[in-house]
């Protein structure tokens, strides 16, 4: 997290990560160069060179679109994507300069505007090949244009994390403008089916990888405030035993017991066992439609919200680090107890009400305003009422002590839950 806007903090891990991808890119057009020369030598330099940085801009698209479900499927590939938007405004200049070629080889000589010569220039002649091709690459690479002038942090902050989200998902549109770009321009250049098989093993690629990773996260949408009854919602009251009373004579009076309603623990839902949360790590579920990253750490419980306000990050995914959430994607920081972030920081997410029964975690589905302090749930005390409710205990006291807990374990199963 930083303070100030800077135009790149480098570090380590940006200039090995921008080192490989200038070589890779490096690379691919000295070898696509080489190759052209040697197998097409009737090619000229000016084609050479367009199909070169228009093919390194689109396997690289592929690449990145690539990257998220791939990290979603496997989180060895996770430091592909720390540093993703430097592939993609890589990407964005590589189809810029293949766009330049394009015009100053076609359209920079004639009479007409060489923009308007993309959409004037390719009549339609044919119900298929002779479809126009260079108008989706112009649309394509407007969009491009855009996410890349918008990757920085400073315009994330001033669109807020949702617009500039929704404004950067148009890559899926410009990938499917790309392919129809590609696609028929090839129909209409080459007769060899091997670009176009080419083309559509990488759409496969990247169509088979997003489904495989969106099936994975389907059983963690799985919401548990719809598939379970909020916790002991069985009984419309809970029995309450007062503690015993020495009369003058000295002899015990067992107060009755009354019954209490169950509004204040009916909403609570149960999610897991304490035990199901590592150290200093989370667990994730999903309750009324939102992903909830339920965290352990000092001997606490804290729910907050899943969602990093800097990229939408997975904050369960994350850990806690000096005492903060920390996102695993940019490292952006949160208290668990308050969601907010250490100050001189202002980032917030909400927060979710806990508590602990039995050894289970219980958390209210309805979230706290962004920032708001939700009391957590301390292991420790929970475990001390499970000693004061064993059955030894039980035993000593005799049968006023029995909890609520006891009581209900007599109660017969509703075979409706």
């Amino acid at each position: 997290m930083g303070i100030e806007y800077q135009t790149v903090q480098w570090n380590r891990q940006k200039r090995i990560y921008d080192f490989v991808l200038v070589g890779a890119v490096a690379a691919y057009l000295l070898l696509f160069g080489a190759l052209t020369k040697a197998l097409f030598p009737y090619v000229t330099d000016e084609i050479m060179l367009m199909r070169a940085f228009g093919g390194a801009a689109f396997a690289l698209l592929h690449i990145i679109l690539c990257i998220g479900p791939l990290c979603r499927l496997n989180p060895k590939f996770l430091p592909l994507l720390y540093n993703r938007r430097h592939a993609g405004v890589t990407m964005c200049l590589l189809a810029l300069i293949h766009a330049a070629l394009v015009v100053l080889t076609y359209h920079a000589g004639g009479d007409t505007n060489p923009i308007l010569g993309i959409f004037t220039s390719t009549p339609i002649t044919g119900p298929f090949a002779g479809v126009p091709f260079q108008p989706f690459g112009f649309f394509a690479l407007v969009i491009l244009l855009l996410m890349a002038a918008t990757s920085h942090d400073f315009w994330l902050a001033n669109l807020s994390a949702p617009v500039w989200k929704s404004l950067h998902m148009l890559v899926y549109v410009a990938y499917g403008l790309l392919v129809a770009h590609v696609t028929f321009g090839i129909l209409q250049a080459e007769l060899s089916p091997v670009y176009v098989t080419a083309v559509g093993i990488g759409f496969l690629i990247v169509l088979t990888l997003h489904l495989a990773a969106g099936l994975r996260e389907i059983p963690a949408d799985r919401d548990l405030a719809r598939s379970r009854r909020p916790k002991e919602a069985d009984s419309s009251s809970r029995i309450t035993h007062h503690a015993s009373r020495i009369t003058e004579n000295g002899t015990r009076n067992r107060q009755p017991a009354t019954f209490e309603p169950f509004e204040a623990l009916a909403e609570f839902i149960h999610v897991c066992s304490v035990d199901e949360i590592p150290e200093n790590r989370a667990k994730i579920v999903c309750l009324s439609g939102e992903r909830i990253a339920i965290f352990k750490y000092d001997r606490k419980i804290s729910a907050v919200s899943n969602v990093c306000q800097h990229q939408n990050g997975p904050l369960g995914e994350g850990k806690i680090l000096d005492g903060c959430i920390t996102c695993p994607w940019h490292g952006y920081q949160y208290r668990p107890d308050t969601g907010a972030s250490p100050p001189p920081f202002v980032e917030k997410v909400s927060t979710f009400n806990v508590r602990i029964e039995n050894g289970d975690v219980l958390v209210h589905p309805k979230p706290n305003p962004a920032g708001v302090r939700a009391e957590p749930a301390l292991i420790d005390s929970s475990r001390r009422r499970e000693e004061a409710d064993s059955p030894s205990r039980i035993a000593n006291d005799g049968p006023s002590q029995v909890s609520n807990r006891q009581f209900l374990a007599t109660v017969p199963a509703n075979p409706g839950l």
